[in-house]
């Protein structure tokens, strides 16, 4: 047993509280707020107009449209949601639409860039780009892991919001050109999964191969919630046949920008 210098209890008193707090520090807690659920109309207008069939999203016409951008941002830095007036599905489409018009506007706010992990070069402390802190709602402050890892996926535990998030990457799932929202989201989430998967461009499936997106790796216990295996999670949103055996592979993920000119 190696050697622990004696300490008086007062130090190990403070030195429990320091480590409690730390922990406590790492997660996103609920946040009082007495806002009620919020419409979508603005970011629904924007993505309708900018954003393409398949994900194609002009950031120059964001540009030009930022007062639009700035407004609707500002609707959710004003509105945090919480459990005493917002239903779950409010709830969650407001995550939703709120990573990805921050995501939106984090690239407006660089353009041109060829990738969103340029980002944050020049920017002292910071990992990646998605641990910037930069969005402000109703005194709080996240990045856009908080709002992921901290909030959509702990409390909502809803494997398809992967399909919905969208990274302003080439390989990522595509933005959707409409708003999410409560009373049409599990359509929404259904949709955006079965489109994920026929997108050749992104998942290849055959009855004994299937070649997969990354975030089938990367997310993995997510999709394999109780017994599920990742086969079986995939046939519930695609039509391919698909054997007990495939083999299955990744494909690298392509982090270029999902813009247009």
């Amino acid at each position: 047993m190696p050697f622990l210098p004696r300490l008086r209890p007062v130090y190990w008193t403070g030195l429990v509280l320091s480590i409690i707090t730390t922990l406590q520090s790492c997660k996103v807690k609920d946040y009082a707020s007495e806002s009620r659920p919020i419409d979508h109309n603005i970011w629904d207008s924007l993505v309708q107009k900018h954003v393409g069939p398949q994900g194609e999203v002009n950031y120059r016409a964001f540009i030009a449209d930022s007062a639009r951008l700035n407004a609707y941002l500002e609707v959710l830095s004003d509105n945090h949601p919480n459990e005493d007036y917002w239903s779950r599905d409010e709830r969650l489409a407001y995550w939703i639409n709120a990573y990805n018009a921050f995501t939106v506007k984090l690239i407006v706010d660089h353009y041109p860039v060829q990738s969103i992990k340029e980002i944050k070069n020049g920017i002292p402390f910071v990992n990646t780009v998605w641990d910037i802190k930069f969005i402000r709602i109703e005194g709080r402050t996240y990045d856009l892991n908080n709002i992921e890892h901290g909030i959509i996926r702990p409390r909502f535990d809803e494997p398809r919001i992967h399909f919905a998030v969208n990274c302003a990457a080439t390989s990522c799932p595509p933005l959707r050109n409409e708003a999410y929202t409560a009373d049409r989201l599990d359509e929404q989430l259904t949709d955006q999964a079965r489109s994920f998967l026929a997108d050749t461009r992104k998942n290849r499936l055959s009855a004994d191969t299937l070649e997969l997106s990354k975030l089938f790796s990367w997310y993995g216990s997510d999709f394999r919630k109780g017994d599920l295996s990742i086969i079986e999670y995939i046939r519930q949103y695609t039509d391919q046949p698909i054997n007990d055996d495939a083999n299955i592979q990744y494909i690298e993920y392509e982090w270029g920008l999902n813009g247009v000119d």
